[in-house]
């Protein structure tokens, strides 16, 4: 076999990858109807589905993204390279509140704001900015690798996906699991919007403490801005410091500003440990305040505005913002001798807006919400007859105690970019009514006019449904051949807000779970250990350490030790050390084929030497036996390292050196056997290596004479059927 010219230079990932990549998006086998109309695959072949997390479409590709499409990728290949009719649905996410914020950004330096525009000018702008970065986005995703299926490729935002999102939400509203209610909800009076909870941070602060004179109590709070409105007093009904005071009991006293008559509340959400055991309650602007006053149908008066502003009930405080307003407050206290004391550098945590580190201000409002327990119920059910498999497990049990403590869900956005709530509001009774087909005039309940719901959904309430409405649910072909998906990969960080979302969705609408193995990432570190931020100024872009180093490098990087679950610290040293492991690839390429150029590899050659027969092809084909169980079982950390050290501590620095050896001996059928396991060992080396690297392991399998198919197609050199490797 004649080596070539290529092999002569050192490997270079830039002059390769570009053109690697095209050769296989040309090929069509990306797509799983091709590799069967093309034989590759057998039509009866099972399928295995991924469909990929919807990357942002407002930005660029970070390191946790390249971290998805490595791990993505090595499934898929793997799986395609094992007969499966694999597909890797790719997508993009309008990523509702994300993306407005960067488009907020954009308008601020333009001197604009999106409060004084119209609302659908608004729409169409960031649409076409969404569309136009979009183009970014997958060019950065092919970068890596990623063999998915882009003539499958689907938006969030598509007219198909957007019809099944109205549909879900119709079926939850007929159903009563959908439901328009005053309930409390995380406010950000900055963006003028609510949140879920993945978009609230949990910040530690230090702040001043106080100790207040309410009648005969003492309360404590962080908060005196919210106490206006407090004229109820509430207490653990078992709290012995308290028995005299009865449930229902008024007191007169005075307050903030002037005399109240305070109402005796006993409640058992009550921390008789915190504080003094006693607290007064603020339902508007607290979720256990909130919760106290529905238990006892309390009044509920809102003290703060939604700009953060204090209302008239604060008297001489009105206008003026919380934080302005505080020490103010305080002040007018003291004088009124109502400090007990202040305790300073309080240590506490303070729930905040993740974009701008606003404190997040509770709000009572009217919008829709998901009843989670009925849902959740199912899910459980499915969890606790091991239906789903949670890779790492300990995921299993948090995700139980999610569910059995879950709560509804707020899926109302007050923002313009996102999939409009198709639904009319009641403008005498503001009762909410689903309206997917745009036909309700008049109430349902007091026949009066109706006004169009001006909100948006929550991103994850669409994005939830992302497993069946991207395969086309119900009718499309795709649905049927390929739902229930294989693996769902992703962010362990997210486990609560999409993935326990998409099997509570997935469940409900299709009857089936949506994936049966959930495999969870860690976050992606700087080689430090700490989490990347612009602020810190240690973010990784993955793109720069693949240029710099080959793509191979970068995804060796990534999986190497990376065990789920866990999070991975990224250090340009480690991607460099790869780079150098792709050039032993490829170097020990050039030996092989140099040594090899006057015979053709027999698959049925058989008159090995003896220890090639009892030990070296063993070896490898236990090798191969062992990682084919282990990638079975998604352990590719294992897998990488393990062939990694075959191919540098066993292939390159003692086979090789040995053979060296006998090619210079004079034993003729030695380096016969010696050439045929060393052409051998070379093919199964590159296809077990591909799903990790599959740029210079593609480069390297045309060059190895007689092959006629791309790589990225051949079997893989284990077939487990026979039980034993396939060498071919």
């Amino acid at each position: 076999m004649e080596i070539n010219e290529k092999l002569l230079k050192p490997y270079n990932a830039k002059d390769t990858e570009d053109r690697i990549y095209k050769l296989w998006e040309e090929s069509g086998f990306f797509n799983p109807d091709v590799c069967v109309e093309k034989g590759i695959i057998d039509k009866d072949a099972k399928p295995f589905t991924i469909i990929m997390p919807p990357t942002n479409a407002n930005g660029s590709l970070h390191a946790g993204h390249g971290l998805v499409m490595t791990i993505e990728d090595i499934i898929i290949r793997y799986k395609r390279m094992r007969g499966y009719k694999t597909l890797w649905l790719p997508g993009l996410d309008h990523a509702g509140f994300e993306t407005q914020i960067v488009y907020e950004k954009k308008l601020e330096k333009e001197g604009r704001s999106r409060f004084g525009m119209d609302k659908r000018e608004l729409y169409q702008e960031i649409l076409d900015f969404t569309l136009n970065n979009s183009k970014n986005i997958k060019d950065q995703i092919k970068k890596i690798g990623a063999s998915c299926d882009w003539t499958r490729e689907k938006f969030t935002l598509d007219p198909d996906i957007v019809q099944t999102v109205y549909k879900t939400f119709k079926k939850l509203y007929t159903d009563d699991l959908v439901y328009r209610g005053e309930r409390i909800v995380s406010w950000c009076s900055k963006h003028q919007t609510s949140f879920s909870d993945l978009e609230i941070l949990d910040e530690e602060r230090i702040d001043n403490f106080y100790y207040l004179k309410y009648g005969p109590f003492i309360i404590a709070t962080s908060r005196p801005e919210t106490k206006f409105g407090d004229k109820y007093i509430v207490m653990h009904p078992d709290d012995t410091r308290y028995s005299t005071y009865t449930h229902g009991q008024t007191i007169d006293l005075e307050w903030i500003n002037g005399p109240i008559t305070a109402t005796v509340i006993k409640d058992e959400l009550v921390d008789m440990k915190f504080g003094t055991g006693v607290m007064t309650i603020t339902p508007w602007h607290d979720a256990t305040d909130f919760e106290i006053a529905e238990k006892h149908k309390l009044d509920k008066e809102q003290i703060i505005d939604e700009m953060g502003k204090l209302l008239p009930i604060a008297g001489e405080f009105a206008g003026i913002h919380i934080n302005k307003a505080r020490p103010l407050i305080i002040e007018k206290l003291k004088n009124k001798n109502l400090v007990e004391k202040i305790e300073e550098n309080y240590k506490h945590t303070v729930r905040t807006c993740y974009k701008c580190n606003t404190i997040i201000e509770p709000q009572i409002k009217n919008q829709w919400f998901v009843k989670m327990k009925p849902l959740a119920e199912k899910v459980l059910e499915k969890i606790n007859n091991e239906e789903i498999t949670y890779i790492p497990e300990h995921y299993k049990k948090i995700t139980i105690n999610w569910l059995n403590d879950i709560k509804d869900w707020n899926i109302s956005r007050q923002i313009v970019w996102g999939i409009s709530i198709p639904a009319k509001i009641c403008k005498n009774c503001a009762h909410g009514m689903a309206d997917v087909d745009n036909t309700i005039t008049t109430c349902s309940k007091c026949g009066s006019e109706v006004k169009q719901d001006n909100d948006t959904f929550d991103t994850w309430f669409s994005s939830g449904q992302w497993p069946f409405a991207s395969l086309g649910y119900p009718d499309n072909i795709d649905f049927k051949n390929f739902y229930p998906t294989s693996v769902m990969e992703t962010a362990g960080e997210i486990i609560f807000f999409w993935v326990s979302r998409m099997i509570m969705l997935g469940l409900y609408i299709t009857d089936k779970l949506p994936f049966k193995t959930v495999y969870l990432h860690g976050l992606v570190l700087d080689a430090k250990g700490l989490k990347m931020s612009k602020s810190k100024g240690n973010v990784i872009d993955p793109l720069v350490l693949t240029e710099k180093y080959g793509t191979d490098a970068f995804r060796m990087g990534m999986v190497v030790g990376n065990t789920p679950g866990t999070s991975l610290s990224l250090s340009e040293d480690k991607i460099r050390a790869y780079r150098n492991f792709a050039n032993k690839v490829w170097n020990i390429t050039r030996f092989v084929l140099d040594n090899t150029k006057d015979i053709k590899h027999d698959d049925n050659f058989t008159n090995y030497s003896q220890l090639e027969k009892e030990k070296l092809i063993p070896e490898i084909d236990n090798l191969i036996r062992e990682i084919t169980k282990e990638m079975d079982e998604y352990k590719f950390y294992l897998v990488a390292e393990k062939i990694y050290h075959y191919v540098w501590d066993r292939f390159a620095d003692v086979i090789i050196e040995e053979s060296k050896v006998i090619f210079e001996g004079t034993n003729e059928q030695e380096k016969e056997s010696r050439k045929q396991f060393l052409l051998g060992t070379l093919a199964k080396i590159i296809k077990i290596l591909h799903p990790f690297t599959p740029f210079v392991t593609e480069e390297i399998w045309s060059m190895l004479g007689n092959n006629k198919k791309l790589l990225m197609v051949e079997k893989w050199p284990f077939d487990k059927t026979q039980g034993k490797p396939n060498d071919n």
